[in-house]
């Protein structure tokens, strides 16, 4: 199975389009006031009709109610919706029935306690993305650049499709996808010049540096 890319919380056109030029399986846009990567609801209309099929649209967010989530379905119409709040496994049910969307629902990690989580989401969720654990004074739960400990999931045994984001840049993807043997990788701020900021050429380096570990584990 191909290693699958998301590049998260894109927000010009022209990173966008180097996402895409670059061969990104995903491209993920933030709907969530408090990130520097929140795009306003016309912004996404624009930039999910520049995808054109080239990508699966991601829809971030946190903890939304049923008229946001109907406010993006209506501008981006995204493939998936990734949640990163504190929704419920009842929540995620009712969102899938609802709207008729895949749901990939991200699991913060620091301990191994917080694994314990798992079934619940696994028998809702179509993928599992894990994250590092915010800080307790974050104002937001993920996009801060910190790795948790892949040693973690070393022993992982989850039936569910699963990613890994936090920290990832392209100099450490590799040793990330060795220790978790993730199907795919999630990257924000590590392709970024400043918080919010892509940078083109280190989009088109984290996915080359990506592809090129995906052919090294080919035997």
């Amino acid at each position: 199975m191909s290693l699958l890319v998301k590049i998260c919380g894109l927000s010009t056109r022209e990173t966008l389009e180097t996402a895409l030029e670059a061969g990104a399986d995903m491209v993920g846009f933030v709907f969530f006031p408090p990130s520097p990567r929140h795009l306003s609801l016309e912004l996404g209309r624009d930039l999910g009709r520049q995808v054109k099929g080239r990508a699966l649209k991601v829809a971030l967010t946190v903890d939304a109610d049923d008229a946001t989530l109907d406010n993006i379905m209506d501008a981006l119409a995204p493939d998936m919706f990734q949640f990163h709040g504190r929704e419920s496994v009842a929540r995620l049910r009712d969102i899938k029935q609802r709207f008729g969307r895949a749901v990939m629902k991200v699991v913060p990690v620091a301990t191994a306690a917080d694994l314990s989580v798992l079934p619940g989401y696994a028998a809702v969720a179509d993928r599992i993305l894990f994250d590092a654990r915010a800080p307790k004074d974050a104002t937001r739960p993920g996009g801060l650049g910190e790795p948790f400990d892949w040693h973690l999931l070393e022993n992982l045994d989850l039936k569910l499709p699963y990613m890994v984001s936090g920290g990832l840049h392209a100099d450490n993807l590799a040793e990330a996808l060795r220790l978790t043997r993730a199907g795919g990788v999630d990257v924000s701020s590590g392709v970024e010049s400043a918080p919010g900021v892509k940078a083109p050429e280190m989009i088109k380096a984290f996915i080359r540096a990506a592809r090129a570990t995906q052919q090294s584990s080919v035997r």
